[in-house]
């Protein structure tokens, strides 16, 4: 893994470069689909990269950068829906561990899931980021992408 001081300054270039590529539209896919490029392009531990939106009670796929995802998430099984239910990242060093956890790719080892808040502090969607290596997701991670996840 990156070591943290790297990855911070990583993760600071992403968001000055994301914070100025966002300004040019309010449409919730464009900047989805710019954040998930530009992460899954920037970060190595990264293998699958994207978004997973609310509706009726199901997650939907939404932008992604990596290998085929599901495209529905049924609720309330898996890492999206934990971190939908209770408002907050999660991190799952070892998914195969993970009692709920739906495996849409099984070189996917570790797993971070970040709620996106609407206006109203409503979760809409979530930043799904699967890895290949175990535990890949440190606390620099979690509150960069949460930084992140704020500006879409």
């Amino acid at each position: 893994m990156v070591k943290e001081k790297q990855l911070e300054g990583r993760y600071k270039r992403i968001y000055a470069q994301l914070k100025i590529l966002l300004q040019k539209t309010e449409n919730k896919i464009a900047r989805m689909s710019t954040t998930a490029a530009l992460l899954h392009n920037k970060m190595p531990h990264f293998f699958w990269t994207g978004f997973y939106i609310i509706k009726d009670k199901i997650l939907i796929i939404g932008p992604y950068q990596g290998p085929l995802a599901c495209q529905v998430l049924d609720y309330p099984e898996g890492v999206c829906w934990k971190s939908v239910l209770e408002k907050s990242t999660i991190v799952v060093p070892d998914v195969h561990n993970f009692p709920s956890h739906i495996g849409c790719d099984r070189r996917s080892n570790s797993e971070i899931a970040i709620p996106l808040f609407n206006e109203k502090n409503q979760v809409w969607a979530v930043l799904d980021i699967d890895s290949q290596k175990f535990d890949a997701f440190s606390d620099t991670d979690k509150e960069w992408l949460e930084k992140i996840a704020s500006l879409i």
